[in-house]
């Protein structure tokens, strides 16, 4: 089932001399993992800001083409209704945290608050939402005592509970250090085999190349490329694009090694090492 569908998308920002997005076009199934990369100002994240209707209605700016989540055409229906079926985290915690809340707890209920959902039901889905993110032994902490990892895990649970039907990261790890980038993406990675659409941007390629189930390259606000991961970072000119291959990637390519099955490059550690034992 296609829960997200993205025909001829085009945008261009109030003011603007240039289209941000360019035509863009893909479609997404239930509980895929897509990583999104690209070089800075590629239109990655004003995609995710389309994903969720701030593009166009918060934004506003020249608009075309459809974003049709899990049924719902975008441009069609307000950001609170669009946020009952898609949830979006940012780059930096903070800017998800109310401030005013004593507990993670509290925090996590905050958007749950706002909707209106029975006390009951609630506590329910913060339960739920906790244990998933790994964060139900600090229900009860002060959200500012949290590691960097764990408030971007606490934000994330935050949007879960209210059980949207997909999720979209903005580069969530580039202000965290490599163990809460590890539990981000392990976190994010358990909401997808859960059965939640998952679209995620980042700088790390060896992240996207272990966790994704497809890439979609960006450049200049258009689509280069929408395949799995082997495909894409195996792409001879993919430094054109400001992209850098998964180092195990460039190692191998530098050797000449290739996987016997694809005739691909390895793209993780696992599959460096498989290859590297085979040729010694």
């Amino acid at each position: 089932m296609k829960k997200l569908v993205v025909e001829g998308l085009k945008y261009r920002y109030p003011g603007a001399q240039e289209l941000a997005l360019k035509d863009i076009s893909f479609e997404v199934e239930t509980g895929e993992f897509i990583g999104i990369i690209g070089r800075n100002l590629s239109g990655k994240s004003t995609l995710c800001q389309a994903l969720v209707g701030l593009v166009p209605h918060f934004y506003h700016g020249a608009y075309g083409g459809k974003v049709i989540v899990d049924g719902l055409e975008v441009k069609n229906h307000t950001i609170s209704e669009i946020s009952r079926k898609v949830g979006i985290v940012f780059q930096n915690p903070f800017t998800q945290v109310t401030g005013s809340k004593l507990s993670v707890l509290e925090e996590v209920a905050f958007g749950l608050e706002n909707m209106g959902v029975p006390r009951r039901e609630m506590l329910e889905r913060i339960d739920d939402a906790l244990q998933l993110m790994g964060l139900e032994e600090s229900k009860d902490r002060n959200p500012f005592d949290l590691s960097g990892g764990q408030m971007q895990r606490m934000a994330i649970a935050g949007i879960i509970a209210m059980k949207p039907q997909m999720i979209v990261l903005d580069e969530p790890t580039s202000q965290l250090d490599p163990q809460g980038s590890e539990e981000v993406f392990q976190a994010v990675q358990s909401l997808s085999r859960e059965g939640m659409t998952v679209i995620l941007t980042e700088h790390k390629p060896e992240k996207i190349a272990r966790f994704a189930d497809k890439v979609l390259l960006l450049d200049d606000g258009r689509v280069v490329d929408f395949d799995t991961p082997a495909q894409v970072f195996s792409r001879e000119d993919l430094a054109e694009y400001g992209v850098e291959a998964p180092i195990y990637t460039k190692v191998c390519r530098q050797l000449n090694l290739r996987r016997v099955d694809s005739g691909l490059f390895p793209i993780t550690l696992e599959e460096a090492r498989e290859v590297l034992e085979k040729w010694r």
